[in-house]
């Protein structure tokens, strides 16, 4: 049996998750920003799901849910860092009022959470789970903030793995392409200010038309992060889905040709004190 945090569980991959892990005897502790909205999920569990309000934006109110998952269960040995949220539109199109907020919940909040809960994991060990994106692997237009956001996730993962590994906690970047969630609906703004010198890469045709229609089964992807959860040889980053992998190969053999193109004058320069 498996103790979970989870957050963001009103919609989307949390929900599903929370609920998963419920189903095959896990215990659960599910946080919102408004709880109501989960209470009712709780309910078939009896006393093996939890639920809790949690703006993660808010650092007192994740260290408050940590201590209640530790008076309740004794704690937990997964977090899993769910909530968060998109904003399409270019740079340029992007407003403070639109982009703050967003990396407010998707970076900073991950962080305060993942600050209140390392003390108890620490102490068991355990297993960190980061919800990413493809956009977390490469950058596209029409969708810079929310990479940018999502590449500070990798960024932040990155280096967590490489802190914690002493203490046995291990780090699980998941990073899924297209599925059937909210995502494209109530989990996505758009700027405001539509730019027609972008129209090229706006994203409000892409959303209009896919939102609903995209080819991943969430509960598929729910049972290969179940599968990593429990795995002894998990990896730290987790794409999922054919389009993830391939956003992923894409980047590699990018990266790969640019490297490959400016070897010789970037190794042979001397970059020494004049």
């Amino acid at each position: 049996m498996k103790t979970w945090l989870i957050t963001g569980c009103s919609s989307g991959f949390g929900q599903r998750l929370a609920l998963a892990a419920a189903q095959r005897g896990d215990r659960v502790i599910a946080t919102a920003r408004d709880v109501k909205t989960i209470e009712e999920m709780a309910e078939p569990f009896g006393g093996r799901m939890i639920t809790l309000p949690l703006d993660v934006t808010d650092a007192a109110a994740a260290k408050a849910a940590v201590a209640k998952a530790v008076e309740t269960f004794g704690g937990f040995d997964v977090l899993v860092n769910n909530a968060g949220y998109g904003l399409f539109g270019a740079i340029e199109e992007g407003s403070p009022e639109e982009y703050r907020p967003m990396f407010e919940v998707n970076v900073f909040g991950l962080i305060e959470t993942t600050r209140a809960a390392l003390p108890v994991l620490r102490g068991s060990g355990g297993t960190i789970v980061n919800m990413s994106s493809g956009a977390g692997i490469a950058g596209g237009g029409g969708g810079g903030y929310y990479n940018a956001a999502k590449f500070a996730v990798e960024g932040i993962s990155e280096a967590l793995a490489g802190e914690l590994k002493p203490f046995g906690i291990r780090v699980l970047i998941v990073e899924p392409g297209p599925f059937r969630t909210d995502f494209l609906g109530r989990s996505i703004t758009m700027a405001a200010n539509k730019m027609p010198e972008y129209a090229a890469s706006s994203r409000e045709h892409y959303r209009e038309t896919n939102n609903g229609n995209q080819a991943g089964d969430p509960d598929k992807a729910i049972a290969v992060i179940l599968q990593a959860v429990d795995a002894d040889d998990a990896p730290l980053h987790l794409p999922l889905g054919p389009i993830a992998h391939s956003i992923a190969e894409r980047k590699l053999a990018s990266f790969r040709s640019d490297i490959d193109a400016w070897r010789d004058i970037t190794i042979a320069t001397d970059f020494g004190q004049p």
